[in-house]
């Protein structure tokens, strides 16, 4: 555990962050009590709760979660487009929505309450992680139906720091603006970060010129090697949130000024760890999905909502910035994303976390996974750093052999590696996507 802060060490609502846990977990059991009297008027749960024989007095404490029934993104599109809204429309005061498979969003909705909490949970990790109401902040999260956008900027309104809402994308519009404007300030997916990260290292941007000191990242999962390079290539100090649409948006959960992992906001949101395949609860520190139980949420209220997301959720323990909520790990994987590869699990992340640790390679790579016999078969596409990519088959053949040993040593598989020069691979303004999967073709 770090024993410095990387900022100073502030709180912007000490007494919600640093209720003692006896009094926490009170609060909790009242608020599950009060959320599935809540859902009592939403269809789906009034139908589960007469099927267990579940009523809102039944609950009396925390492990009662356990007794209701999960909820699925299936169960949210079947119910499509505001099955699981718990309020009259007239009492909605925003709607925001996620993108589907099936092309139309998964939409959400929240009560000026709904939204006062909002803004007040992305406050909290936007302060811990060193925002001051004398800084600007430029947001190039787009600000439409995704949550991100409108989330943060409720957040540092909040704070009362200035907002550039830039939007994302058109990235000599977003580095003019940094130059010009000197945000202290960046919110963006990590993948864009690396791409505007590309032009400053190239120097079409002088460093000096900026006054960027934090990024704030979210939408995506990323890596701590990933963290390490991009704080080393650009001189600020990077740092990771969590939050989903379906139970609000960002601001579920956030690091503090030690980054020892990401304070879960346990006075608004239940979480839980489950085997994805048995659906069995987990212990504290053991790898599994997150499910989470929004305990506040007025308009949509989702109980035991299966993320999806891959994490550890960390054993009560004090944490020296004072906050008395667990915390969790970064998102390790995703259960829709994961690959199976001659049998073995493997996630992108971990293949991720292998290249990162070879330092001629750049943090650009994209993953093939292939069929063309009876076995698959995986090649990462990386690039080299600017001024590495040699001549040489000696030296290339060595950069290989540093990569397949890396990746090896994380998944226990071989795979090849197509080395590339600099710029060659796509760069990313939303979220990432780096896993090309030509097997579904072809089953």
């Amino acid at each position: 555990m770090n024993t410095q802060p990387i900022v100073e060490n502030r709180i912007w609502q000490p007494e919600a962050e640093c209720l003692p846990r006896p009094q926490l977990r009170a609060l909790q059991a009242s608020r599950l009590r009060e959320a599935v009297s809540r859902c009592a008027s939403v269809p789906f749960y009034r139908e589960h709760f007469a099927r267990l024989g579940i009523s809102p007095d039944q609950i009396r404490s925390v492990e009662d979660v356990r007794r209701l029934p999960l909820t699925t993104k299936a169960d949210l599109r079947a119910h499509y487009p505001l099955g699981f809204l718990a309020v009259p429309r007239d009492a909605v005061a925003r709607y925001q929505g996620t993108s589907g498979t099936t092309g139309k969003p998964t939409w959400v909705a929240y009560t000026r309450r709904d939204v006062d909490h909002w803004s007040d949970l992305c406050a909290r990790f936007l302060v811990a992680g060193g925002l001051r109401p004398e800084h600007t902040v430029q947001i190039a999260f787009g600000f439409g139906l995704f949550t991100g956008g409108f989330g943060l900027h409720y957040g540092i309104e909040r704070v009362g720091a200035a907002i550039i809402p830039l939007s994302s994308g058109n990235s000599e519009r977003q580095l003019m603006s940094m130059q010009d404007m000197r945000p202290e300030i960046l919110i963006c997916t990590p993948s864009y970060a690396l791409k505007l990260m590309d032009t400053i290292l190239n120097g079409d941007v002088p460093r000096d010129s900026l006054a960027l000191e934090h990024a704030h990242f979210g939408g995506e999962p990323w890596t701590e090697d990933m963290r390490e390079r991009i704080e080393r290539g650009l001189g600020i100090r990077c740092w990771n949130n969590y939050g989903l649409a379906e139970v609000q948006g960002p601001g579920v959960s956030g690091e503090c000024a030690f980054r020892n992992g990401m304070h879960i906001q346990e006075d608004h949101f239940l979480f839980e760890t489950i085997d994805p395949e048995t659906l069995e609860p987990l212990p504290d520190g053991e790898k599994g999905e997150l499910v989470v139980t929004a305990l506040c949420r007025e308009a949509f209220p989702v109980i035991r909502y299966r993320t999806r997301d891959i994490g550890i959720i960390y054993a009560d323990g004090d944490c020296p910035c004072g906050r008395t909520t667990r915390r969790m790990s970064r998102i390790l994987g995703r259960t829709d994303d994961m690959l199976i590869i001659r049998g073995v699990n493997v996630f992108p992340s971990q293949i991720e976390t292998a290249l990162m640790r070879v330092e001629a390679v750049a943090p650009h790579y994209m993953i093939e996974v292939s069929r063309p016999k009876a076995l698959d078969e995986v090649t990462v596409h990386i690039e080299m750093q600017p001024g590495l990519f040699s001549d040489s088959m000696r030296e290339l053949q060595s950069v290989r052999d540093a990569i397949g040993s890396a990746i090896f040593s994380v998944t226990g598989l071989h795979m090849h590696i197509n080395l590339v020069s600099p710029n060659t691979l796509e760069r990313f303004e939303g979220k990432a996507r780096r896993v090309k999967d030509t097997r579904r073709l072809v089953d």
